[in-house]
């Protein structure tokens, strides 16, 4: 198949795509063919990388959406069901923050805003996606990745929200690809038939992204955000029977840095 048209034909909805691993998953989603949503509270950075999927030959729109806000999530997956049925049959949420915080000066607005976007807002769009996909044709499968991070199976200082909001939502991760495992879609005839979707994980560590800026580590000891979209993408392009519960992705050099 040519790699530009593995995914033609198929509508995919990328969170926090107005810059990092974000903006470098819609580029390669766009280049193996999909049509991209853009979606991120940041409206310029959005239009950028909108940009540069155009420059590159693909196609993108750009979607407002704000992951902690529960009509956003219902607006944004409604619209484009509306606009593309069936089509849109992939999710990836990479939307993430960090605000880095001791245990004696953590700020609770800081702290509840951090658990927001990185787990709360990714498990509820997730649910909201499933919901209908669900009523998927027979024969196809939708992909939803999530973009978790190392940080949620390692401890360090200064980062309690961040390290405690992953580490949440690679367990409630789990707990949906069994479900999506052990789930039975009952069919208007009165047969069951599997969910016809699947969740995959990546495990990243630091990546060279505006996020990664306040910890100071040379670039050269991070991974590439278009190395781990790539990864994204080939899971996505897997054999729809078969997924990738969790892939960890590090740097070939060990950073060492206080985390």
């Amino acid at each position: 198949m040519d790699p530009a048209a593995a995914l033609k034909g198929r509508v995919a909805l990328v969170t926090g795509a107005a810059s990092g691993l974000g903006r470098a998953t819609a580029l390669a989603l766009a280049e193996a063919g999909a049509h991209v949503a853009i979606a991120d509270i940041n409206a310029a950075g959005s239009e950028q990388t909108r940009a540069q999927v155009l420059d590159t030959g693909g196609s993108a729109d750009v979607l407002a959406l704000d992951v902690t806000d529960d009509e956003s999530r219902r607006r944004a997956v409604g619209d484009l069901f509306d606009r593309h049925g069936d089509a849109f049959d992939i999710l990836v949420n990479v939307a993430g923050i960090d605000r880095p915080g001791y245990i004696t000066d953590i700020d609770l607005a800081d702290h509840r805003r951090v658990h927001a976007v990185n787990c709360e807002g990714p498990v509820f769009l997730t649910s909201q996606f499933m919901k209908r996909v669900q009523h998927l044709p027979e024969g196809r499968t939708a992909d939803v990745v999530h973009v978790v991070s190392l940080s949620a199976i390692t401890s360090g200082s200064g980062a309690i929200a961040y390290n405690g909001s992953k580490a949440g939502f690679l367990n409630a991760t789990r707990c949906i690809q069994r479900e999506l495992r052990e789930k039975a879609v009952r069919m208007p005839d009165g047969s069951e038939r599997p969910f016809p979707a699947r969740l995959h994980s990546v495990i990243p560590a630091a990546m060279d992204t505006p996020m990664m800026e306040q910890w100071g580590i040379p670039a050269h000891l991070m991974m590439p955000p278009s190395a781990v979209a790539e990864t994204i993408r080939s899971l996505i392009l897997l054999h729809p029977s078969c997924f990738v519960p969790e892939m960890q992705i590090v740097p070939r050099l060990e950073p060492n840095f206080p985390r």
